[in-house]
């Protein structure tokens, strides 16, 4: 049986918060044997990164590029895509379930990508509200207040 995979995405500009909340997402993932797949850059990606990693977990950088010098510390595994955004799609379609960390407009990208595969849990942390054109909100993510509540959802619903 091949090990849950869990995608956790956020800004590379981000926040103290949001990089505290990632690296705690990324220890207890590990904790719990899940692999952390990231974009593997500077953030909200190096802070999961760092967080799995110093726990002893398996993390796969998703990269954009074919640059090794934009790789954060504590990846496991870099697959370098030459794609640009569209690695998103790879990341978001490899995952059991998607975190969402903070926000930027490609973390933006993620969480549609996520909803628009379906099936699989989407939770957000400190990350963004969609509304819809009447402004009424979407149910675009899960929304959890601590990092131990966003591994609890994206654990607790996948198989």
């Amino acid at each position: 049986m091949l090990p849950i995979q869990i995608a956790v995405c956020g800004p590379r500009h981000c926040t103290t918060a949001d990089s505290d909340n990632a690296r705690e997402i990324g220890r207890l993932l590990a904790e719990r044997g899940a692999v952390v797949l990231c974009g593997g850059g500077d953030g909200v990606m190096a802070a999961v990164a760092e967080g799995a990693s110093s726990a002893g977990g398996l993390v796969v950088g998703v990269r954009p590029d074919t640059d090794p010098d934009g790789v954060c510390e504590g990846l496991s595994v870099v697959l370098f895509t030459n794609m640009g955004e569209a690695r998103n799609a790879i990341l978001v379609w490899s995952a059991s379930a998607v975190i969402v960390v903070g926000g930027s407009w490609g973390t933006l990208s993620e969480l549609a990508l996520a909803n628009r595969r379906g099936g699989v849990p989407v939770i957000s942390i400190g990350g963004w509200k969609v509304f819809d054109a009447e402004g009424d909100p979407v149910m675009a993510a899960h929304e959890v207040a601590t990092p131990a509540e966003a591994v609890e959802v994206a654990l607790s619903h996948t198989g």
